[in-house]
């Protein structure tokens, strides 16, 4: 599990940077910056309730909204960060739970390390959709971001 984690975050880095190169070609991108920076903070937060670095209560789900020239920075971090955790990270620790206090009640929740994993990128690959729509509404040609392509290998 531990290799598929990484591996997904790897396919979700390449199909967001090939998203993030064709935002930049766009004429009117702010819904796309705004979620692609919606897509670096939600990351950045869960990361941040596993190392609790910030108070976690400071941090929201939409916002900052990066500026253009910010945006491949700070999404190589993010990913980075993640891809680094999962690597130090034993198969066993995966299961391990990521507990939090729910802002909007105050209870004590947890997620597995796994089950958070998945969702960040099953997350990336529906705002990734939401922001493709932008780029095709605009007359732009949606880059190629589907994971077979990332799976297929030629059979002799």
């Amino acid at each position: 599990m531990k290799e598929y984690l990484i591996q997904t975050f790897k396919y979700n880095d390449q199909a967001n940077r090939a998203v993030l190169s064709a935002i930049q070609n766009l004429p009117a991108k702010e819904e796309a910056i705004k979620l692609f920076s919606h897509l670096i903070t939600a990351q950045d937060k869960w990361f941040n309730r596993i190392e609790k670095k910030v108070d976690d209560s400071t941090l929201t789900w939409f916002g900052p909204v990066f500026s253009e020239q910010e945006l491949a920075g700070r999404w190589e971090q993010s990913v980075a960060n993640w891809i680094t955790l999962l690597e130090r990270e034993t198969e066993s620790g995966l299961e391990n739970y990521v507990t939090f206090k729910r802002p909007s009640d105050g209870k004590m929740m947890g997620v597995s390390l796994k089950d958070l994993s998945l969702q960040l990128n099953y997350h990336s690959i529906h705002h990734r959709a939401q922001i493709n729509c932008l780029i095709s509404q605009q007359g732009h040609k949606v880059p190629l971001t589907d994971y077979i392509f990332t799976a297929l290998k030629e059979i002799d």
